[in-house]
């Protein structure tokens, strides 16, 4: 007989990718656990303290529960990884990064690939064990293998067992990809505005820039590159003064001729929907006299037939 195939999924609510075993610093240890509150960790860390995560390099990305990794290797209680669902630049095979061993869990890949998924469409919801005892709260998009309904329930296979989701909070995960449109992006993402801004993020307690374009896009059934710089090579290139809703928007210093540290989505009437910086929401700014005017220096669309990664 042979052995079954096994893969390595994020076992906590949300795992932060470190640049280092050594980045966390004492106040990051809650977010280091298996079990945590998202939301309470965010909320206990100040302005100071996320600017150091951006200033000092100590955050790569994050991954949601469930999601697979790549483990190169173990490093004591640390595991270097790459995230296949998370094209970059830096790795052909995805994001890399360090993730604490505890949150990874290894399982049998027939029970997570190719099976019938549940996503996660409210912003956030409670993932229930098999007695229907809260767990954890889980992010928007967090992907479940489905099992059965159950009433107001949906039975999900977890990291380590079986578990279970609101109806109302999830649904099943179409199989086949959208027909992309501009105006399903800006509905699904305007949902999301006043959500402070967090470096790194990838999960609805907290996206980065680049982070909430990538997500609002696989909200669609789309995968862009993680990162602002990346993304602003794919795609399909857009002349500046025929942009549409929907399309990306990148912004550079040395007033757009130097290097890409920002992407939005084009709203409409000359207004941008972003995640803008620490300290801030996501926000619909007009791009007339704000200060990425002069930055402005690229534009992409995703999803048709021509741009899809």
């Amino acid at each position: 007989m042979n052995q079954q195939e096994r893969i390595w999924i994020v076992s906590a609510p949300v795992a932060t990718v470190w640049t280092s075993p050594e980045s966390p610093r004492t106040i990051d240890e809650q977010g280091l656990e298996r079990t945590f509150s998202v939301k309470k960790w965010l909320e206990e860390l100040d302005d100071p303290a996320k600017h150091a995560m951006c200033d000092d390099n100590l955050v790569q990305s994050q991954l949601l529960y469930g999601e697979r990794v790549l483990v190169d290797e173990v490093e004591g209680d640390w595991a270097k990884v790459v995230i296949p669902s998370q094209p970059s630049s830096k790795d052909a095979r995805g994001y890399p990064g360090y993730v604490p061993y505890r949150q990874l869990t290894e399982v049998p890949e027939a029970d997570w690939k190719g099976v019938d998924l549940v996503i996660v469409h409210a912003k956030a919801t409670i993932l229930y064990d098999e007695k229907k005892q809260p767990l954890f709260e889980i992010s928007f998009l967090t992907e479940l293998p489905f099992l059965y309904e159950e009433d107001s329930f949906i039975r999900v296979r977890l990291a380590d067992g079986e578990g279970y989701v609101s109806r109302e909070d999830a649904r099943s995960k179409p199989k086949d990809i959208r027909e992309r449109s501009g105006a399903s992006i800006i509905k699904t993402a305007e949902a999301f505005k006043g959500l402070p801004y967090f470096w790194g993020g990838m999960s609805a307690f907290g996206y980065d820039c680049s982070g909430f374009a990538y997500n609002m896009h696989k909200a669609q059934g789309h995968v862009i590159p993680r990162d602002a710089s990346d993304q602003a090579l794919h795609g399909i290139d857009i002349p500046l003064d025929r942009v549409e809703p929907g399309d990306l928007l990148f912004f550079a210093y040395e007033e757009g001729k130097g290097r890409i540290h920002h992407v939005g989505f084009y709203y409409g009437h000359g207004k941008m929907l972003h995640s803008p910086n620490i300290g801030k929401a996501i926000e619909i700014i007009d791009l007339q006299g704000s200060d990425y005017e002069k930055e402005w220096c690229r534009a992409r669309r995703y999803g048709t037939e021509e741009g899809a990664s």
